[in-house]
């Protein structure tokens, strides 16, 4: 089956029209000069990073009309996504084999993983409407952004107002009983800039397991203000303001007869909060760059069964930080000096039950000092230190470190890059303190441990034409932490740090082809192979969904300034899941099929103000499982109109 699929994805690169939404530093030619803002403490060129780097642009989001950011991000090399079921499902992203807990997610400079949640983002609730750019950087980056970011950072950057006046509006149904509709207003002038937007999700749904028939739910409503203000000319302040909230139904895990979800009348209601006050002062012509800024962020989480609460989770984080940058030398040497103050709340309530009282109120803290050094040399070699220093009052403390060059041949055509890293992982709350249905925390856990390094080249053929990237990574990881480990003492779920090395290891390889003016090719592959050893047996066995094989193939065809057609296929491999059979069978490991997905998205410009578009999701009507047991959406169908205005 795996053959086959791989197979079919091949052969429809030869016939379809789509395009790859995720801009890799494979695919940006030198000469281009395009700025990062992710990968260092201040912005730098793509092609100064030893980091791999992807770029989802605005344009990328407005062809593709996708839902959500997750969407945009199965397109992403190294990236593979985990939703549990339908629209508004749990959705997790794992970056080269790490855990969805170690990738950092940033909105407008926000940290948003939720603490309440293990210190994951849930990309469930994260529309892609009113975001102007997304950043991907794979590998370690701890030695500039801290704790959870292991595996990579993303980083997403709303939508900034650059007319004195503008808008949009736009509505579109489909399939499934889904609308969703939305609103942009802002305007910028001299000394200021100032954006509003809005969207609105809902959906009926489809059944989430594999027997019943209740329809599963989803309502989401955001807001986002992004404004900012030049109060000199070389002061200027900003403010980002986000709220999400909403509710989505699901169903529970048949704990007595199957061991897999069945229909119940279950419903989670969420709200997100984020903002975010930032000064920044440039000195002497703008050779010293100064930064002071205050983020919160704020998750709540209830759940309710039979429309009663049965529990709720709540976390509010701090983070205050001060930066500043100096260069010199015509800018080709930087030294950035980073100082963070970070505080997290946690508060859970619910039933008191025999494995525990989840009822309790948490805290913690970080105070962190950071160091980075940039050097170009002759225009051609960009060399990079970093290291970081986090005093946690929980755990010892704790040094990371990350070194990385970059190096373009004289030719100008071919780019060789690498870099080295180390990182952690402190124990979530969760892990330690939490209660909930068979699970015991343990306060004993001690912070996960990672080193990893990288090399990539990058080949530009044809006079640009042809863009062929490859890079290998390898990571190994100490004091992994594993949340399914049976107590026999209390007969419950703990979590325990595994003995031993869990290794992360593979390649990437992309391709992008301009194959003549209306026609453009796109390519990823991506082998993983990540394991860690198996529990009282001296052997390693694979990671949980993760799997071996992803693939991308896309063309984007626009005949002229007004069409534009995109078919898209994804290939997910095999990969294994955990299966918890009714008390007492224990838990064993369960295979995943790979499966292949094939989405159409079509617009028409009509004049300078509507557009029409329409998106074909899941052609093939695939049947398949990225969560063992959780069904997904087959065929379904939108259709929208945006109205944008300009005067």
């Amino acid at each position: 089956m795996k053959y086959l699929s791989l197979a079919t994805l091949l052969a429809v690169t030869t016939v379809s029209h789509s395009y790859t939404y995720a801009q890799t530093t494979e695919n940006i030619p030198a000469d281009m000069k395009e700025i990062v803002v992710t990968a260092s403490f201040q912005p730098i060129q793509i092609q100064q990073s030893g980091n791999a780097i992807s770029v989802i642009s605005a344009k990328d989001i407005e062809n593709s009309h996708a839902t959500m950011v997750s969407d945009l991000l199965r397109d992403v090399p190294g990236l593979a996504i985990s939703r549990n079921g339908v629209l508004g499902s749990s959705t997790q992203l794992r970056m080269r084999g790490a855990e969805a807990n170690h990738v950092l997610v940033m909105i407008d400079g926000i940290e948003v993983n939720d603490p309440s949640q293990g210190d994951e983002f849930n990309w469930a609730h994260l529309p892609a409407a009113g975001i102007e750019r997304i950043e991907i950087v794979r590998g370690p980056q701890s030695a500039l952004w801290g704790s959870d970011a292991v595996a990579g950072v993303v980083n997403i950057m709303t939508r900034k107002a650059s007319k004195p006046l503008q808008g949009s509006i736009y509505s579109e149904a489909g399939s499934h009983g889904t609308n969703h509709s939305g609103f942009s207003l802002g305007g910028s002038g001299d000394a200021y800039h100032v954006n509003l937007s809005g969207s609105h999700v809902s959906s009926d749904g489809e059944n989430i397991s594999r027997h019943g028939g209740e329809e599963d739910g989803y309502r989401n409503t955001t807001v986002n203000l992004n404004a900012g203000w030049q109060l000199l000319d070389n002061l200027s302040l900003s403010l980002i303001g986000r709220q999400t909230e909403g509710e989505n139904e699901f169903d529970e895990i048949d704990s007595f007869v199957t061991g897999l979800p069945q229909d119940a009348d279950k419903e989670s209601e969420f709200r997100q909060r984020f903002g975010r006050l930032q000064a920044d002062l440039s000195l002497f012509d703008d050779h010293w760059q100064q930064r002071v800024a205050v983020s919160v962020s704020r998750h709540n989480n209830d759940e309710f069964t039979d429309g009663g609460l049965t529990g709720d989770k709540s976390i509010r984080k701090k983070q205050y930080s001060y930066l500043s940058s100096l260069n010199w030398a015509d800018n080709t040497q930087q030294l950035s000096f980073l100082a963070e103050h970070e505080t997290e709340d946690f508060s859970q309530r619910g039933t008191v039950q025999f494995w525990g009282n989840p009822n309790q109120d948490r805290n913690r803290r970080a105070d962190s000092l950071a160091l980075e050094y940039r050097v170009t040399l002759w225009d051609d070699l960009t060399l990079a230190a970093s290291v970081r220093h986090d005093d946690n009052d929980e755990f010892q403390n704790a040094n990371t470190r990350r070194f990385e060059a970059s190096y373009t041949l004289p030719n100008d055509d071919t780019r060789v890059r690498a870099s080295y890293g180390t990182a952690i992982k402190s124990p979530t709350f969760t892990e330690r303190f939490g209660f909930y249905t068979n699970f015991q925390g343990n306060p004993d856990l001690q912070p996960e441990e990672s080193k990893s390094w990288e090399v990539g080249i990058e080949q530009t053929l044809l006079d640009g034409d042809l863009l062929l990237g490859l890079t290998y990574f390898n990571a190994r990881l100490e004091n992994e932490i594993d949340g399914f480990v049976f107590d026999p003492m209390t007969f419950a779920y703990t979590a325990e740090n595994i003995n031993g090395r869990s290794d992360r290891q593979g390649v990437e390889a992309t391709v992008d082809a301009r194959l003549s003016a209306t026609l453009g090719l796109k390519a990823s592959y991506t082998y993983t192979d990540a394991t860690q050893p198996d529990s009282g047996v001296d052997r390693e066995v694979d990671e949980l969904r993760r799997p071996r094989h992803l693939g991308s193939v896309s063309l984007n065809w626009s005949p002229d300034s007004r069409f534009n057609v995109n078919l898209n296929a994804q290939y997910n491999g095999s990969q294994d899941d955990l299966f918890f059979p009714p008390w007492p069978q224990p838990s064993r490991v369960v295979k995943l099929d790979d499966y292949t997905l094939l989405n159409l998205t079509a617009s028409y410009q009509m004049n300078k103000q509507l557009s029409l578009y329409t998106r074909l999701d899941n052609l093939l009507d695939e049947n398949y499982e990225e969560v063992y047991g959780f069904e997904t959406l087959g065929l379904g169908a939108v259709v929208g109109v945006r109205y944008s205005f300009a005067p």
